[in-house]
C-alpha cells in the first residue's frame, strides 16, 4: 500500500493537507439539524455537494439521510441562488411538509455571497412559507473549519430561531449536546432521568438516526428535539453544554437571549467526565445522585482494578474531534495507559490547552497536534518514529493499523466498515465501561493472535 512509504522522518508542511481528520462544515450542519423534530436539512448549494453530505451521514448510520438541494446550475454559480432557494422552498413545503427548514450554506453560496437573510424574508413575504412553519438558516463556508463548527453553528441557530424567555423561569436544566452518537445521548438522557431532573436536550438524536424498522415508511422519525421544546429552552433554569467546541457558542447566546445561565463541559466519557457531569446535573436540579448511579461507578472502577496490569503503560494513538479527544485522553490517563499521539482536524486553543495539562505530568513525551496540518499523515510518521500498542479513531485508521499491525479500536465519525458503532454508549459509566472493555479485548485478542505458540495461555 501507499501508506507503507510514510517515512518517520517529518516534512515541514505550509500549504498540504495530508489525509485530514476532519470532514467539511456542512456535514456537522445537517446533522444537527436532524436533531431537531419535523426538520428538513437543506443544502444552499450544488447537488454534488448535498449528495456527498448525505452519503457521508447514511454510510456512517447506515440509514437514509433526508435532505434537499439548491441544485446550482452554471447560472446560479455565476448571478447567485437567490431563485433557486426560493423556488426550493415553495417546491419542500408543498412535497415534504416538514416543520422547519434548516438551510445550510455551501463553498459555493458563500463565494457568491448570498444573503441568506435577504432571500428567506423574499420567500416569506412572497408567501412561499405556509404559517406555522419555519424557514431557518446557518452559515457553514466549506473552506473553514470543519464538521464540529458546522454543526455548533447550527445549534446556535436554533438558540437564536426558537429560544424564548417569559417572565417566569421552569425548574428544567438545558442540556446541549454535542457532536456524539444517538446511543450517547439516550445515555445521557438515561442518566438524568435516574436521578429524576426534568430536562431538555437538543439537538436530540435518539430514535431519529437509529429509528426502529417497523414497515412503515415514516418521512420524519419520532425523535427529536420538539420545537415546543426549542422554545422552552428560554425558560430553564440552567444550561449545561456538553463539549466545548460543539456547544459553547450555542450556550453563550442562549444567556444573551434568555438570561440562562451555563456552564459548558468536557463530553461525560470516562470516569471523571461522567463524575463532573453528574455532579454539575445534580448541583443545579437541585436532586441527590441515586445509590443506583454509585452502583455503575463501582462496578466501573472494579473492572478497572480487576484489569490494570493489562492497561498499565500500553502506548495508544488517537485522533478525531476535539469534544471527544480530551475526555478520551484523560479517561486512558485514568486507566495507566498513555495516550502519546493525539492529533485532530479541527483548530482551537482549548485543545492545545487542555492536552497540555492532562499530559504534562503522566506523559510528557506525548505530541499533540490541532488544526490543519494535524492530518492522518502526520499521526502515521510520529507512529514510524516509535509504536504504539493501540490505535483509537474512526475508519480511515484502518489503513494504518493494517500497515503497523496495531490493534485497532472504531470510534467518532464516520465509522463505515462496521456495523453497530451507533448502537453502544461510550458516554456515562456503563459508556465507559463498553469502552473499557473494547481496549481489553482489542489488546489481547492481538497478543493472541502474535505471540509464539508456547506462549498461547488459556487464561491471560
Amino acid at each position: 500500500m501507499l501508506l507503507r512509504h510514510t517515512t518517520a522522518k517529518e516534512i515541514d508542511r505550509k500549504a498540504l493537507t495530508i489525509n485530514p481528520a476532519k470532514t467539511c462544515q456542512p456535514v456537522g450542519a445537517m446533522y444537527a439539524a436532524l436533531g431537531l423534530h419535523g426538520c428538513l436539512p437543506h443544502s444552499h448549494g450544488s447537488q454534488g455537494c448535498c449528495s456527498y453530505h448525505r452519503s457521508a451521514l447514511t454510510r456512517h448510520f447506515k440509514e437514509p439521510v433526508m435532505a434537499s438541494t439548491s441544485s446550482f446550475s452554471e447560472g446560479s454559480s455565476v448571478f447567485g441562488g437567490s431563485s433557486n432557494l426560493v423556488s426550493a422552498i415553495e417546491t419542500i413545503f408543498s412535497v415534504y411538509s416538514p416543520d422547519v427548514v434548516a438551510v445550510h450554506t455551501t463553498c459555493l453560496s458563500e463565494t457568491i455571497g448570498d444573503d441568506m437573510t435577504q432571500i428567506i424574508s423574499k420567500a416569506n413575504e412572497e408567501g412561499k412559507i405556509p404559517e406555522g412553519k419555519r424557514v431557518i438558516f446557518c452559515n457553514t463556508p466549506s473552506y473553514v473549519g470543519t464538521h464540529v463548527t458546522g454543526y455548533a453553528n447550527q445549534v446556535s441557530s436554533f438558540v437564536k430561531s426558537f429560544s424564548t424567555a417569559t417572565p417566569k423561569k421552569k425548574n428544567v436544566v438545558n442540556l446541549v449536546a454535542g457532536w456524539m452518537e444517538p446511543a450517547d445521548m439516550r445515555e445521557i438522557k438515561r442518566i438524568a432521568s435516574v436521578m429524576e431532573a426534568r430536562t431538555i436536550m437538543f439537538p436530540d438524536m435518539t430514535d431519529v438516526l437509529d429509528a426502529p424498522l417497523t414497515g412503515t415508511y415514516k418521512m420524519y422519525e419520532q425523535g427529536g428535539t420538539t420545537i415546543q421544546d426549542m422554545i422552552a429552552t428560554g425558560d430553564s433554569k440552567f444550561t449545561i453544554g456538553l463539549g466545548p467546541y460543539c456547544t459553547e457558542d450555542a450556550c453563550v447566546k442562549l444567556e444573551n437571549k434568555c438570561k440562562v445561565k451555563f456552564e459548558v463541559l468536557e463530553i461525560p466519557i470516562g470516569l471523571k467526565a461522567t463524575d463532573r457531569f453528574i455532579t454539575s446535573l445534580s448541583r443545579h436540579a437541585n436532586l441527590p445522585v441515586p445509590d443506583s448511579l454509585t452502583e455503575e461507578r463501582g462496578k466501573l472502577i472494579d473492572l478497572i482494578a480487576d484489569n490494570s496490569k493489562y492497561f498499565w503503560g500500553k502506548r495508544v494513538a488517537l485522533y478525531g474531534d476535539p469534544d471527544t479527544l480530551i475526555p478520551l485522553t484523560e479517561f486512558l490517563l485514568t486507566l495507566d495507559m498513555k495516550p502519546v499521539y493525539i492529533v485532530t482536524g479541527t483548530p482551537g486553543k482549548h485543545f492545545d490547552e487542555a492536552m497540555t495539562e492532562l499530559l504534562k505530568d503522566k506523559v510528557p513525551e506525548a505530541k499533540f497536534k490541532s488544526g490543519e496540518r494535524a492530518d492522518m499523515f502526520q499521526l502515521h510518521q510520529w507512529i514510524k518514529q516509535e509504536g504504539v500498542d493501540l490505535l483509537i479513531g474512526n475508519s480511515y485508521g484502518k489503513y494504518i493499523a493494517r500497515d503497523e499491525d496495531i490493534p485497532f479500536i472504531r470510534s467518532g465519525f464516520p465509522v463505515v466498515d462496521r456495523p453497530g458503532n451507533n448502537f453502544f454508549p461510550i458516554t456515562g459509566y456503563v459508556g465507559a465501561t463498553n469502552l473499557a472493555i473494547k481496549i481489553l479485548t482489542s489488546i489481547l485478542d492481538h497478543i493472541d493472535r502474535t505471540c509464539p505458540e508456547e506462549k498461547v495461555e488459556f487464561q491471560m
